[in-house]
């Protein structure tokens, strides 16, 4: 890990045992999960905003301008980066498309480079990654050795991936690819109210795999990547693999609701272009290889158990 001569590190004869851990869009739907585990942990949460900072554990940047204040990196234990442009909002128009790239390399390279002009590098820097990598990969069997596939999430991925391993030799890298994380935010932001008014839908033949994760281990397991020694890819996808039929149908059950639509192939490509075939369409039987075998242990291990808390906790 980082110098043991940082402030909140045990080894400095402080009262704190906890890491000292930089994070960018901690107020995300990802993020404020993970600051609380984080911060039960013991462990200090610095938080990197683009407004002008509210707390003393806020502090200013500039991703788009690449500007991190280098000595406050100096000053951490761990990075960890979950920036990004939303890829659930709809429709991706080529300006789109290019926020959703330019916002992951700009905030990804921003951070590199203070680690480069950091005189003590932090140990590691978690990344945020996604699924995307795998593209449409039917009936194939997905871990973290699976080639790239193809598509516009595929390209961002792999870009995406390569800035953070711009971090300086010495620096533990690991790029987390999530996929549909369970719980009240990001893709189920309008699936929940849709399914809520009766308009629950199974999309196109609802055969395909949907990688997911709960939001509660999709934090423990960036929790556990922190102390870990895995570097490179790691995926971020709960143990036992479901088709968005399932998920779907099963969203509708728990909040008591009719599951009798289902949308066309092409009514979804033709409306929704990339975003249909990346986000609704592909098929990846994603498994979490690294994360297993790495000693970690889900919660969640059935996407029933991840929707019942997902809904229990409305």
């Amino acid at each position: 890990m980082a110098s043991s001569t940082r402030p909140g590190n045990q080894a400095n004869g402080t009262d704190s045992p906890g890491l000292r851990v930089l994070v960018s869009g901690a107020s995300g739907f990802i993020g404020t999960e993970l600051v609380r585990q984080l911060e039960e942990d013991g462990h200090t949460v610095l938080r990197l905003v683009r407004s002008e900072p509210t707390s003393a554990s806020e502090f200013n940047w500039a991703p788009s301008a690449h500007m991190v204040d280098a000595k406050l990196v100096d000053s951490v234990d761990a990075v960890i980066n979950l920036s990004g442009a939303p890829t659930g909002k709809l429709p991706w128009t080529k300006k789109y498309q290019k926020e959703i790239l330019d916002s992951r390399l700009d905030a990804t390279k921003a951070l590199t480079e203070a680690m480069a002009h950091a005189s003590t590098p932090p140990g590691v820097l978690l990344n945020a990654s996604a699924v995307g990598y795998y593209g449409d990969r039917p009936a194939e069997r997905l871990t973290e050795e699976s080639s790239k596939g193809e598509g516009f999430l595929a390209d961002v991925v792999e870009a995406w991936e390569a800035a953070a391993h711009l971090a300086p030799e010495g620096t533990r890298v690991v790029t987390f690819r999530t996929g549909l994380v369970v719980g009240p935010g990001g893709a189920f932001t309008p699936l929940l109210p849709l399914t809520k008014f009766g308009l629950g839908a199974r999309f196109g033949t609802g055969g395909q795999h949907w990688p997911w994760i709960s939001l509660y281990d999709e934090a423990a397991a960036i929790r556990h990547l922190l102390t870990s020694s895995l570097s490179g890819a790691v995926n971020l996808a709960g143990p036992t693999p479901a088709t968005s039929d399932r998920i779907t149908h099963e969203l509708a059950r728990d909040l008591d609701r009719w599951y009798k639509f289902a949308i066309p192939e092409v009514v979804l490509t033709t409306a929704l272009g990339d975003a249909g075939l990346d986000l609704l369409l592909a098929s990846q039987k994603v498994l979490p290889e690294r994360l297993l075998a790495d000693g970690f242990t889900f919660r969640h291990t059935t996407v029933e158990s991840a929707l019942a808390n997902m809904v229990d906790n409305l």
